[in-house]
């Protein structure tokens, strides 16, 4: 080779080189760019939590607070009945969670490994009513509980996630169809029924996929605010979400408190969705492998 041609070829790769930085530099600035434009309102959030009354709205706007008012989370959770609505918020969460995974993975059992006629037009049925807006069954379901004498109670919404939630069961299919059959025939050759597989078999392997439902279930109904305010009246049933619905006053809204109590309401979000979280991606993205 010449020295020309050596020349040639180290500018080139030097210049493959550099455009390969300049690539990973434009990435890395559009990625913090993204990131900030995500955290700024939080941290706006943090900020406004820790400020005086006064100081929420003064012009031109100060991102950090004249003091730093620790006592405004002992204050706003203080001024209402926040322990009561955490129970609640509990107690429907984790009742929402516990029916979602088992009512689901036996629905999603069935239509993944169970042969039987017209099982592939019930899941079709089944994802058709993902499209039906929620806001058309809002009308029924609460006429339906009417009916029953449910309303003012936590039993509109903790019931229905016992008779399974159609997103979750497909998602939970998709994931039973990619664990190999031959482990089901393995396991019948020993005399397990249905049940045993499920719950020795399916269930062990499938910790990623459920930990989705269960990251998305709780997330769902820890910040659902709709269901309860069409189904509680009394006080005492408010869940967190509806209880910090009543911080807006008719003339005056103390935004500190507010702020202040809803970064409480955010901490087992955040604790759940960062110590979950290689469960959480592993489901997700393992989900669309199986399918025949």
């Amino acid at each position: 080779m010449s020295t020309s041609s050596a020349v040639r070829l180290q500018k080139s790769l030097l210049g493959l080189r550099n455009r390969a930085i300049l690539w990973k530099v434009i990435i890395y600035f559009l990625l913090i760019t993204l990131s900030i434009s995500f955290v700024l309102p939080f941290m706006w959030m943090v900020s406004t939590s820790l400020k005086q009354s006064q100081d929420v709205f003064t012009y031109p706007p100060s991102f950090f607070p004249n003091s730093f008012e620790w006592q405004n989370y002992i204050k706003g959770w203080n001024v209402l009945p926040f322990d009561t609505f955490l129970n609640n918020s509990l107690i429907v969460t984790f009742s929402n969670v516990i029916g979602n995974l088992i009512s689901c993975s036996l629905v999603a059992y069935g239509f993944a490994r169970l042969k039987g006629r017209g099982r592939d037009i019930l899941f079709l049925l089944l994802l058709a009513t993902l499209m039906i807006p929620r806001e058309v069954t809002i009308i029924p379901r609460f006429l339906m509980f009417s009916w029953f004498g449910m309303t003012n109670t936590l039993w509109p919404l903790v019931l229905p996630a016992w008779f399974g939630y159609a997103f979750f069961i497909f998602l939970l299919r998709q994931f039973f169809m990619g664990i190999p059959l031959d482990l089901d025939n393995a396991a019948r050759i020993d005399g397990a029924n249905n049940w045993q597989i499920l719950t020795q078999v399916i269930i062990p392997l499938s910790q990623p996929a459920l930990a989705s439902v269960a990251i998305f279930a709780f997330i769902g109904n820890w910040s659902n605010l709709l269901d309860p305010l069409i189904y509680l009246r009394s006080t005492e049933l408010y869940t967190l979400a509806l209880g910090l619905n009543l911080f807006r006053g008719q003339n005056f809204t103390q935004f500190n408190l507010l702020m202040a109590v809803s970064i409480i309401t955010l901490i087992p979000v955040l604790l759940v969705f960062f110590f979950s979280q290689k469960l959480f991606v592993q489901g997700v993205s393992l989900t669309g492998m199986g399918g025949r």
